[in-house]
């Protein structure tokens, strides 16, 4: 068994979580996960000022458990290289020099392909081809060289953009010696990976039924007990608050996912073979996940500056709210016209007994989106609608980035990894060896709903009524949900909790009726995925974010909410299922 545990889910979460997982019980390796996709723009403006294109934070967290972990033989993996994993790697070893410690740092580049041909860099979404230079380029790498860093003794591995799961994924190759044709394991360790990346998402946060969630203000982190076939337990340190369940497993499971098949440089995971059994307090066990041979390509990350926008935000109260959104519009266009701005957009967000009007302009130049906008909105101050006032002062316009989602031949990128500033004389390549693009074996036998005859048919019936009748309540009486961000796109997963209630939710819950239930979504490509092993569906909306995090004007950016706003809305539910 290896124990692998996380201490960061994004740049910015707990500092103490390094401390907390290294003091609060057994473990072998220490990961933490600072690359969101929105924190390499965030690092490349860091860079462009000259502060470190790397996170700082994890020398933060490093600096009171180094000794700890070297004393203990705990092994720490980390993508907190970011855009400079040499630079960070350097940072690691002056400060155990500070501590007067010996400490063996490896960092593993070749992810960075900032400069090279990208052949037009189409957009892996759209098919568009890249419409500026890319400030940003960086293929997300697997997880054979941390394996090789750790197996070369490294005590602190560095990584710059790799999958969020190579770094349990790689742990995993280096004390069980995977091999590429290993595909279930490593489609395990895959799992276990997606499963404790995001943190306390793992164990109660942002929890749709937080309510079952024990002392969730002091909630622990997740560590996953990874075995020699893949399969894991999730867990937690004891005596820490927050809710390790099947529940909660389930709901990180469906956390930024799109097709059941969840592809990646090591293997492509079969997220409709995966089973979950809870074992015992705060211990969910993960098996029978499948894996496929990779794709002959790798993801690449590109960022490139795309403008400047400005949002000024103005509050609606009382009555005639609509009115007064499109006389506050028709007062602010009367002085900067609407059409003057490569792209505007405009968002009402109801509240209780008011309302927030969003207005927000994007544009090449940074004079039109900067004070002459925001300062017209100003100006309607008193010419306008009735209880008028606003959230934000007028400002300067501020520089936005896109996120660029685009694929390149695997056989094109080289992982490179040093060790103690010298590079590794083999490394096998940024994604392992052997066959890609075809899996080697045969499919996973079909997956049957918990309770369920063989062939999957639902136990229970699938009716809307039954004998009791329906009842109209909110959706998130029976039926959780968790949503984010991929690029443009948003996902939306929801599950609920018994095989009666899936088969009428894989009935009710079609992309039609989404439609209807989330306005926002009616204009739009969605894909639905059925996941009857996880009691759950799986939604992509397709184009939600525009241009992606950075450059989308909603006020729910990373469509969080999402599952949230769709599980307030009514629906007629069974009575039988309540």
């Amino acid at each position: 068994m290896l124990r692998i545990a996380n201490c960061s889910g994004f740049y910015g979460d707990r500092l103490s979580a390094a401390r907390e997982m290294v003091e609060g019980g057994p473990i072998d390796v220490l990961t933490g996960d600072w690359l969101a996709e929105l924190t390499m723009l965030i690092l490349a403006g860091n860079r462009l000022k000259g502060r470190p294109g790397y996170a700082p934070t994890f020398l933060k967290q490093l600096e009171e458990v180094l000794g700890t972990c070297l004393e203990r033989g705990i092994k720490i993996v980390s993508n907190a290289g970011g855009l400079d994993p040499a630079g960070c790697a350097g940072a690691v070893t002056e400060l155990a020099a500070r501590l007067g410690l010996p400490v063996r740092v490896a960092h593993v580049t070749g992810d960075d392909l900032t400069g090279h041909d990208l052949g037009g860099a189409p957009n892996a979404d759209t098919g568009e081809p890249l419409p500026a230079p890319a400030l940003t380029a960086n293929a997300y790498l697997g997880g054979r060289p941390i394996a090789a860093a750790l197996s070369a003794g490294a005590d602190v591995v560095v990584t710059g953009r790799v999958t969020d799961a190579a770094l349990v994924t790689g742990p995993g190759i280096w004390r069980y010696g995977w091999g590429p044709g290993d595909l279930d394991a490593l489609a395990g360790s895959v799992v276990a990976g997606h499963v404790i990346e995001c943190g306390c998402q793992a164990t109660g946060g942002n929890y749709a039924f937080f309510g079952e969630v024990p002392d969730l203000a002091r909630c622990g982190f997740p560590l996953v007990e990874l075995e020699a076939d893949g399969s894991s337990v999730v867990t937690k340190h004891p005596g820490t608050g927050g809710l390790v369940s099947v529940g909660t497993v389930t709901a990180q499971l469906l956390y930024e996912i799109a097709s059941p098949r969840y592809p990646g440089p090591d293997v492509v995971a079969r997220f409709d073979t995966i089973r979950l059994e809870q074992q015992g307090p705060d211990r969910v066990r993960v098996s029978g996940v499948r894996g496929e041979a990779p794709p002959a390509t790798l993801k690449v990350a590109v960022n490139y500056l795309a403008g400047y926008r400005n949002t000024m935000t103005l509050v609606l109260t009382g009555l005639d709210i609509e009115a007064k959104a499109g006389l506050a519009q028709e007062a602010i266009w009367a002085r900067v016209p609407r059409e003057s701005f490569d792209e505007v957009h405009v968002e009402l967000t109801p509240l209780a007994g008011t309302a927030l009007l969003r207005v927000t302009v994007m544009d090449a130049d940074r004079r039109r989106a900067g004070r002459a906008f925001s300062s017209a909105v100003v100006e309607t101050g008193l010419a306008s609608y009735p209880g008028f006032y606003g959230l934000t002062p007028p400002g300067d316009a501020s520089p936005y980035g896109v996120y660029w989602p685009t694929l390149v031949p695997a056989e094109a990128v080289r992982a490179r990894v040093w060790l103690d500033g010298r590079e590794l004389p083999t490394v096998p390549d940024a994604s392992g060896d052997g066959d890609r693009g075809r899996s080697g074996q045969a499919p996973p036998p079909p997956v049957t709903r918990p309770g369920a005859p063989e062939g999957g048919a639902p136990g229970g019936p699938r009716g809307a009524d039954g004998d009791g009748g329906t009842v109209r309540v909110a959706l998130g009486s029976i039926v959780g949900a968790r949503s984010g961000d991929k690029g443009g796109n948003a996902n939306l997963g929801v599950w609920v909790r018994t095989a009666e209630q899936f088969g009428w939710l894989e009935d009710y819950l079609t992309v039609e009726r989404l439609a209807g239930l989330l306005p926002c979504t009616a204009e739009l490509n969605v894909e639905r995925f059925e996941l009857p092993n996880l009691l759950a569906l799986n939604f992509v909306v397709h184009g939600l974010l525009g241009r992606g995090v950075a450059a989308s004007p909603r006020l729910d950016a990373q469509a969080k909410a999402l599952g949230e706003e769709l599980r307030a809305v009514l629906a007629d539910i069974p009575r039988r299922l309540l």
